[in-house]
């Protein structure tokens, strides 16, 4: 075991891992400094990747500081927040007017790569996988659309609301056919999932409470895109879920399920999984500091994410290259880090093959993650996104081309080009058997091809799948 004066070694398993160690925040020392590696790891981890200038205002600055900048909190976010909430808006309204999945989904990637707040896109992101709802079924943009700002407004705010919301959200109703919850013949896929899926876990709930928490929900319809409580097919008999035998709204039944000593650890094992390590799974004893302080903040999403991010665990040595980056993530960190725009419906359509096209999750539990992200159609398509990005003539860096973009940096050969991939690209460095013959490569012809022909070899590194 390890005191809390000790670092951890990438090698020590999970279940040594003391829990009140883990979530004390971190702070620098002489072994574990606050370094380059240690602001990329929590801008991955927190957001999509930074800019140049955003990593050097982190590393000045400090934990506290990059988390500042992630949230949109620090003083170079406040004057372009509302310009961008301006843009975004306007963006998505003539995507909403002409319906389409993927001009949508270019609004949101639009987002991700330029909202001062990244943390915020980030999260919204871990709520569309676990609230998971697909334009497929819905085949109403403006309804994904609301969705989506609904789950943005809640993402870093307190849980209890957030279900209570998407549990009426018009989305939502459509995918798991709360729609057509009669009386008569009440629809069970919402109230099962909102046990399995979203708030409990398997194994936490009977199939009688599914029977009934199914009839709290009777009478939940759609007007106008709208939603409708429809008292004529609403079950107002009283109901009994968890042995509680007072429950007749679906509100009621909602604050039920929440109540729930389950709730909290399932919850928060899902946000730890999402910031620290795909695998293995952490045992409940170091869950169960980040479940009592959810409980004991009202269910605040965002303190527990400010403590995940900051904590000696996260930004501790063994959490690098724990996890498998996603497809969007692998896309906007590439993007964030090299200042990179692109035609963004075409970006969206890339997305695809690569196994996470957003507003698309693969059915009600989302995307596995992890290693499922890997195959080996999904290996070429990566390869091939980043061949595709760099030869489309709308790609630009901070508005120029990547050779030009290089020189801004201060990046003037190939060896300092190799040196700044490998420091910004890649959680775990390069070995000397992997740097080397990248640095022994394309030192003759153009510095374009140069440039282009390196960062597509580095992101070919099975390394750079790493976060």
């Amino acid at each position: 075991m390890y005191s809390l004066s000790q670092s951890i070694a990438p090698s020590t398993p999970i279940s040594a891992i003391v829990p009140t160690w883990a979530w004390q925040p971190w702070s620098p020392s002489d072994e574990e400094p606050w370094n380059e590696a240690r602001v990329q790891l929590m801008f991955r981890r927190g957001g999509f990747g930074a800019s140049p200038q955003q990593r050097r205002e982190a590393l000045r600055g400090g934990p506290k500081v990059t988390l500042a900048i992630l949230k949109g909190e620090d003083r170079s976010a406040a004057g372009r927040r509302e310009t961008f909430e301006l843009d975004s808006e306007a963006i998505g309204t003539s995507v909403r007017t002409g319906s389409s999945s993927e001009g949508l989904a270019a609004w949101w990637l639009h987002r991700m790569l330029q909202s001062p707040s990244p943390l915020l896109e980030k999260m919204t992101l871990f709520w569309h996988g676990h609230f998971a709802t697909g334009a497929e079924k819905v085949m109403d943009a403006e309804l994904m659309y609301q969705q989506n700002q609904l789950l943005r407004r809640h993402a870093l705010g307190d849980f209890r609301p957030m279900v209570q919301a998407i549990s009426r959200d018009p989305a939502m109703l459509i995918y798991l056919d709360s729609v057509s919850n009669r009386k008569a013949h009440p629809n069970e896929n919402y109230a099962r999932e909102l046990m399995e899926l979203f708030c409990l876990g398997e194994g936490n709930y009977s199939e009688q409470d599914v029977q009934q928490l199914a009839r709290c929900f009777t009478g939940w319809e759609i007007r106008r895109k709208m939603f409708r409580f429809n008292p004529y097919q609403h079950d107002s008999g009283l109901k009994t879920i968890f042995d509680q035998a007072d429950i007749e709204s679906g509100e009621d039944a909602i604050d039920c399920v929440l109540a729930r000593s389950a709730m909290p650890r399932f919850v928060c094992t899902k946000l730890v999984r999402y910031f620290v390590c795909d695998e293995p799974n952490a045992p409940d004893s170091l869950i169960a500091p980040l479940a009592d302080q959810f409980v004991r903040s009202g269910y605040s999403i965002g303190e527990i994410v400010d403590t995940i991010l900051q904590s000696r665990w996260m930004l501790s040595q063994w959490s690098v290259g724990r996890k498998i980056r996603s497809p969007v993530e692998f896309a906007m960190e590439w993007m964030r880090s090299l200042e990179a725009t692109t035609n963004l419906e075409h970006l969206a359509r890339m997305l695809r093959p690569l196994g996470q096209a957003v507003f698309y999750p693969p059915n009600v539990k989302g995307w596995d993650g992890g290693r499922a992200w890997i195959n080996s159609s999904t290996l070429i398509g990566r390869s091939n996104f980043v061949v595709d990005l760099l030869g489309d003539p709308n790609t630009r860096f901070d508005g120029k081309s990547l050779e030009q973009w290089c020189s801004d940096q201060g990046i003037q050969d190939h060896k300092s080009w190799i040196d700044w991939l490998n420091e910004s690209l890649l959680a775990i460095p390069l070995s000397d058997s992997e740097y080397q013959p990248l640095f022994d490569r394309d030192n003759e012809g153009a510095a374009s091809a140069s440039r282009a022909n390196a960062l597509i070899t580095v992101s070919r590194i099975p390394k750079f799948l790493l976060s």
